[in-house]
């Protein structure tokens, strides 16, 4: 299963609409603006979180259930900074939107400049045929408050092709995620 190239992933988003928007360069800055960089790399993709987040709070004292997720758990915002309290986390979505051909598994992995600052960023791989806008999860592992920029660089997706394609995939299996928009909770 290789990895796919800068030129593979060019080609996919121009003919396939693999990710949209999409940037094929890699951008740095905006303007004398210096950016945590977003757009194609040598064999990825730098993802942007959007600017509207769901950041966790435990004002009502609950517990954290996949299976019973409490919505009153978030408080959401909207801007272009967002402030994770300590010990804590938030969730948003990418920019971008991503339909995955069927011989195609991407995994996604926090760019560096999060991790030095004790900021994970946590994705689960995207399955063949799995379309949408990606659910993002910021920890922030500190004791400090910390801060996400969005519409800035926050991952990096890598795309792994198969020489043959899956017998089941996720739009096959009909799965519960498929084509979601925006910040997306957990489901059962």
């Amino acid at each position: 299963m290789p990895v796919k190239s800068d030129k593979w992933i060019r080609l996919m988003a121009e003919t396939e609409d693999l990710i949209s928007p999409f940037e094929p360069g890699q951008i740095k800055r905006n303007g004398s603006e210096r950016l945590i960089s977003y757009g194609t790399s040598s064999y990825g993709y730098d993802i942007r979180c959007s600017n509207e987040f769901k950041i966790f709070t435990n004002i009502n004292s609950a517990v954290v259930d996949p299976k019973n997720f409490d919505e009153n758990s978030f408080v959401d915002f909207k801007g272009d900074v967002c402030i994770i309290p300590p010990n804590s986390f938030a969730l948003a979505s990418t920019v971008e939107y991503f339909k995955v051909p069927r011989n195609v598994l991407t995994i996604c992995l926090g760019k560096s400049t999060y991790a030095r600052c004790g900021i994970i960023v946590n994705v689960t791989p995207l399955e063949p045929e799995w379309e949408g806008h990606v659910t993002l999860e910021f920890s922030n592992t500190t004791p400090l408050p910390a801060k996400i920029y969005a519409n800035e660089g926050v991952a990096q997706v890598i795309f792994l092709e198969s020489d043959e394609e899956c017998e089941t995939s996720y739009k096959d299996k009909k799965g519960k995620y498929q084509g979601q928009t925006g910040v997306t909770l957990p489901k059962t």
